[in-house]
């Protein structure tokens, strides 16, 4: 997969993530290559949910 690739995948997560869950800013959302898991440690403190479950969610399942 490319950076191209990537990138589209994860404005399509965003745009699921800003669906579900209303009180995310694009900030929140902002994705730094090789940064993934300090976005996602940040979700979960503002959503109250595991990175387990944020995952899942990602995954679409």
């Amino acid at each position: 997969m490319n950076k191209t690739e990537i990138k589209g995948s994860w404005n399509e997560q965003k745009g699921r993530l800003k669906q579900k869950f209303a009180e995310l800013t694009d900030d929140d959302l902002m994705f730094e290559e090789g940064k993934k898991d300090e976005m996602l440690g940040k979700l979960q403190k503002k959503l109250g949910k595991s990175k387990e479950e944020l995952n899942r969610f990602l995954s679409g399942h």
